[in-house]
């Protein structure tokens, strides 16, 4: 998903939103951007890029810790927006969801084999850990969560969903995943269309392999990549999708924007560089060098809705979670994580281990930033509906993607 049409209006650095002109090649093609601080940005619905930083070798993921600092301004006001909460209740929300993030890993290790996975309750602000082993209970409460007692383990039920990846699915199943708080494997279905043969062959097969429970969705998900309009994000033959986030020596995006050697350019038609590695279907990720006076910095676009955000971690965040989403098209709207490890059955192939929001997106959209607080989540890859009647959205998680090119998320 992408596009962005701003006015381009060149505004002094110490301004907080400014572009600069190329040295030696008389382009514009950078802005600073402030939050809280000037930091330059660049102005996409894409994280920006860094001159040099294309011969940077690729370094490590790194182990994503818990941020201590505030975060930027602005994102309480857009939560309060998209989510209906107070301010007050936004900023006691992402205390409780950031302290839930730091629970969630403490009582994994605690359940061992008798974990069945988590979600977070927003009205109870607490982190609610499904368990096969009651007998486990009391120090995963010690530990700051509540518990379910269920009868299939996580790893009982991926290994369901692992099964059903193997079998082809028609067009009229939408997606699956795994849900922890049904301890099933959820098979979405095409309302219009749950009653054709094929869908209820799948259906039938999906049950044969494990635990399984049928829902209903409007539409076929469909990835929100979009020709040329015009705008401010980045672009590749005739399509329009959105920066992800920075990284040392690029940025990251979706797969099915590129393919790897394929040429990049910015909003202004300069040459910023090539897709490094793609993958799509299967995967809906891809990274991409930058140089010729391009530059990277961890920040998000607030698009003019809120001010633009910092980055300063990849913590993962759970299931019930508030999130945030950037593109190019449809600019910063809010929801929430629905559900992990979902299998997105698109027109062109299934993409696995992704996750689903109830954030909207529109066509120009794709490669754009999903973020948690200030805490990195995934680039959009597609979804149903839109920014006017509503939506879900799936991203692919960053951390899987930091990990598969070997990249370092470029962090406050």
């Amino acid at each position: 998903m992408s596009s962005r049409t701003s006015s381009r209006t060149s505004r002094s650095a110490s301004s907080g939103s400014s572009r600069g002109t190329r040295s030696g090649a008389g382009r514009s093609v950078h802005r600073a951007a402030r939050v809280g601080v000037a930091v330059a940005a660049l102005v996409g619905a894409y994280a920006t890029t860094a001159a040099g930083a294309a011969t940077a070798a690729p370094a490590p993921a790194p182990v994503p810790t818990v941020a201590e600092k505030p975060l930027s301004g602005g994102l309480v006001d857009a939560m309060s927006r998209d989510l209906g909460l107070t301010p007050a209740q936004a900023e006691r929300r992402l205390a409780a969801e950031t302290a839930a993030a730091a629970v969630e890993g403490k009582a994994k290790r605690v359940a061992g084999s008798a974990y069945g996975g988590s979600w977070f309750d927003s009205g109870s602000g607490k982190l609610t850990v499904a368990v096969t082993d009651g007998g486990k209970a009391a120090a995963i409460r010690a530990a700051g969560a509540e518990v379910r007692v269920v009868r299939h383990s996580e790893k009982r039920l991926d290994s369901a969903k692992a099964a059903i990846d193997g079998l082809t699915a028609p067009g009229g199943v939408s997606s699956w995943h795994v849900d922890p708080k049904a301890n099933s494997v959820v098979v979405n279905v095409v309302t219009a269309r749950k009653t054709d043969n094929d869908v209820r062959a799948f259906v039938r097969k999906a049950g044969a392999v494990g635990p399984v429970l049928v829902r209903e969705v409007a539409q076929a998900p469909q990835t929100f990549a979009a020709g040329t309009v015009g705008g401010d994000p980045y672009y590749t033959g005739n399509v329009r999708c959105s920066i992800g986030f920075s990284v040392h020596g690029g940025f990251v995006t979706a797969g099915h924007c590129g393919r790897a050697g394929q040429q990049v350019r910015g909003w202004d038609n300069s040459y910023i560089g090539n897709f490094q590695g793609s993958s799509f279907p299967g995967d809906d990720y891809a990274w991409v060098n930058v140089g010729s006076g391009w530059w990277t910095v961890p920040v998000v676009l607030g698009w003019g809705t809120v001010p633009d955000q910092l980055v300063r971690g990849s913590n993962e965040a759970p299931i019930g979670a508030s999130i945030c989403r950037s593109g190019s098209t449809t600019r910063w709207h809010c929801g929430r994580v629905l559900a992990k490890n979902e299998t997105v059955n698109y027109s062109q192939g299934a993409v696995h281990q992704m996750t689903k929001t109830s954030v909207c997106a529109q066509g120009g959209d794709s490669g754009g930033s999903f973020i948690s607080g200030d805490q990195a989540q995934g680039v959009t890859s597609g979804g149903w509906g839109n920014c006017t009647s509503g939506g879900e959205t799936w991203y692919q998680p960053i951390n899987e993607i930091l990990g598969r090119y070997g990249l370092r998320l470029h962090t406050a």
